[in-house]
């Protein structure tokens, strides 16, 4: 009984990281492209440096979707701003790939991927394991960022940005809130992710 339930675990998660798309997996990647689109716009009005949930549904679409179904719904969401739809906090456009804060949305695609592809080899996932695999995704977030946030300030706007004043206004100042939005992923992978292994997801 024992091995024909881990032989059970082992089937769902290769399922779930496999790159088949049917009509309830278009649909669930749609829904978390939506709220990743809407994620930039809910601000937590916390004093000095307020902060958004798009990260949070990042996170969540690695965590609950895996890898490959994760990416695709954060890199749709990418594709739709860069095509002139205003779902990115200034709007949308393929001029943003200008704006030095384009590197943070590229971090998002990889992050979703990282996160979903952790989370599909572990087995019993923990609330520390999951915040282990949450951090994982924010210190990609903020290394692609910030790399692009330097390169595009001093080899292409040309308006030059030193290395401390980088680390300190695109990471010390803003990352407290995504530290919060990491914890509280954790938790709700945690209640959600059971519930949609009974559904068969």
């Amino acid at each position: 009984m024992e091995k024909i339930k881990k032989t059970t675990e082992k089937t769902h998660v290769t399922e779930t990281g496999s790159a088949k798309f049917g009509a309830r997996d278009l649909a669930v990647c749609a829904l978390f492209t939506t709220l990743t689109a809407l994620g930039a716009y809910i601000k937590i009005p916390i004093p000095v440096l307020p902060f958004t949930l798009q990260f949070l549904f990042v996170l969540l679409a690695g965590l609950l979707l895996g890898s490959k179904k994760g990416a695709a719904s954060v890199g749709v969401y990418v594709l739709l701003g860069l095509s002139g739809v205003p779902v990115f906090t200034e709007g949308g456009g393929f001029w943003y790939i200008l704006k030095p804060s384009f590197g943070y949305l590229l971090g998002f695609i990889l992050a979703a991927y990282v996160t979903g592809k952790m989370s599909e080899h572990m087995e019993g996932l923990s609330f520390w394991k999951l915040m282990g695999i949450c951090l994982v995704g924010l210190l990609i977030v903020y290394g692609a960022g910030m790399v692009y946030y330097y390169a595009i300030c001093n080899y292409v706007i040309h308006t030059p940005i030193g290395v401390g004043t980088l680390f300190l206004y695109c990471f010390v100042l803003i990352v407290p809130g995504d530290i919060f939005l990491c914890v509280l992923s954790a938790l709700v992978t945690k209640r959600i992710k059971p519930v949609l292994r009974t559904m068969g997801y």
